[in-house]
């Protein structure tokens, strides 16, 4: 039970295309706030300036768009807690990092880069920076107020550390993991200010949760490590704690491991929503857009990815998943990411168009391809193939044949059913396509019926041979329709080059 209308972020950082698990959590955010009423909030985590790249903020917002994944505050559209750039906070974060230190939640650490490297190789079985290590380390808790003033004012380089408290059990309920407890002693005194005057994530993330009142954190399992200092930092402000939802990763097709770009490169299938072009490279990854999915049926592939309603139900519209979707039944466990599921999902989406709108892309391939048909032609032919393709594109791969003869005839598929009395039936039904006055599906399967009863012979002796001739191999959309689009003349002209190769 929801006891206040919800307020979630989707909070990424900048640092190039978004992967599908992170358009997954916006999805997730998006569902829990609309079916509660609530608010949807995007955030960009940008306080790493080294990974910035540049493009990649407008990239989020353009793919999250064509999600149909709306924001109520953000970056792009404003509202009442703003800045929602981490980068433009950095003044707010300061006076927060000055009340843990004041609270001695937090101290100054002056170490040098070599200084850690040195500690990392003592060799005495600890290599993190933590209860153990601080009292041997160069910050406010070794030094004194005189010479952690004199090197402050020197300007010598410095970061904030968080004071992780010793022996103590952290305790979180997870949405999705239910109880959590970690022992602090495994956990180290991790940066909050860095050198540079900006605050990790671990700092700004809180900070910005806590005054955007954020009540719900769903985000990815990577994060779960982070938790307890999340949780720590909480009680250390004397904020309340919002409720936490840990997702399972997105693992690769083969179930082990987490999907990446290299599993889709290797298996041919995008794993960002829309195109991205590397604006240091000019490398260009191709997006489910592009890859001809259709935007519901992407969300729907996503929203199945990690969620069992505990129903059979596969196919939603974005109303069904509001109403439905349930934190709750997110599974623990990581889901992999089944390239042929996610056809099939498109497939039923593209069932589901109107033929118009099919058409309309049809006729743009066509263009592309060299070729034009009327309107009234395109709308026909997509209906022919529908029921055949899983994306718009495949309209053609099932279709070229009405425009173009093909260059060969299958061989496999010769060897198999062209049979040595083959050319004298075909032959034989030439004859009585060339003496056909109507042309028209009815007309001509009449014609064909005739010949094969009159001669006695099978179904499969005619019609597989009649398709090889005009089609070039096995498959395709019914045989009449094919003879009358593509006309007698061409029908006719198809059967003599297969006749005489």
């Amino acid at each position: 039970m929801i006891e206040e209308k919800p307020r979630v972020r989707f909070a990424p950082s900048p640092t190039g295309p978004l992967h599908v698990g992170g358009v997954r959590t916006a999805l997730y955010n998006y569902l829990f706030a609309r079916q509660h009423g609530g608010k949807m909030i995007l955030r960009i985590e940008d306080t790493d300036r080294t990974r910035f790249v540049e493009g990649a903020e407008q990239y989020i917002i353009d793919a999250l768009n064509w999600c149909g994944i709306d924001f109520d505050e953000g970056v792009h559209c404003g509202g009442d807690y703003g800045p929602y750039r981490q980068s433009e906070r950095k003044v707010l974060y300061v006076k927060y990092i000055e009340k843990l230190i004041d609270s001695g939640k937090a101290y100054y650490a002056f170490d040098t880069p070599e200084e850690l490297e040195e500690m990392r190789e003592r060799g005495d079985g600890n290599q993190q920076y933590d209860a153990s290590i601080r009292g041997k380390m160069k910050n406010s808790l070794t030094l004194s107020q005189q010479e952690t003033d004199r090197l402050l004012s020197s300007k010598v380089p410095y970061v904030v550390r968080f004071m992780m408290p010793p022996e103590r059990v952290v305790k979180i309920n997870d949405v999705v993991r239910g109880k959590i407890e970690v022992d602090s002693s495994t956990l180290d005194d991790k940066v909050l200010l860095k050198a540079d005057g900006m605050p990790t994530y671990h700092l700004a993330n809180v900070v910005d949760d806590h005054l955007m009142k954020i009540t719900h954190v769903i985000r990815g399992e990577e994060w779960l490590p982070s938790l307890p200092l999340h949780v720590l930092l909480y009680e250390a402000f004397g904020w309340r704690l919002p409720s936490f939802a840990h997702l399972p990763l997105l693992l690769k097709p083969e179930g082990k491991g987490k999907l990446s770009k290299r599993d889709g490169d290797r298996l041919g299938f995008p794993v960002f929503p829309t195109q991205w072009k590397d604006p240091q490279t000019g490398e260009i990854a191709m997006g489910f857009r592009e890859e001809g999915y259709l935007p519901q049926a992407f969300v729907n592939i996503l929203l199945r990815l990690g969620w069992n309603p505990g129903t059979d139900q596969e196919i939603f519209s974005m109303q069904e998943m509001i109403r439905t979707f349930n934190l709750e039944k997110v599974q623990k466990g990581g889901a992999r990411f089944d390239p042929e599921k996610a056809r099939w999902y498109n497939h039923q989406y593209i069932q589901q168009m109107d033929n118009e709108t099919l058409a309309k892309e049809y006729l743009k391939i066509l263009h592309r391809k060299g070729h034009d048909a009327p309107e009234e032609m395109a709308l026909r032919i997509t209906g022919m193939v529908k029921e055949r393709i899983n994306f718009p594109a495949e309209i053609w791969d099932q279709s070229w044949f009405l425009f173009e003869a093909p260059r060969e005839l299958d061989p496999k598929v010769m060897k198999k059913k062209w049979k040595q009395d083959t050319p004298e039936i075909i032959r034989g039904l030439r004859e009585q396509l060339a003496g056909a006055e109507n042309f028209q599906p009815g007309a001509l399967k009449e014609v064909v019926s005739d010949y094969i009863h009159s001669n006695g012979l099978g179904f499969g002796k005619v019609m597989v041979p009649l398709r090889i001739c005009l089609v070039g191999k096995a498959a395709g959309p019914d045989l009449m329709e094919i003879m009358e689009i593509i006309g007698k003349e061409e029908t006719l002209s198809r059967i003599d080059r297969a006749l005489n190769p």
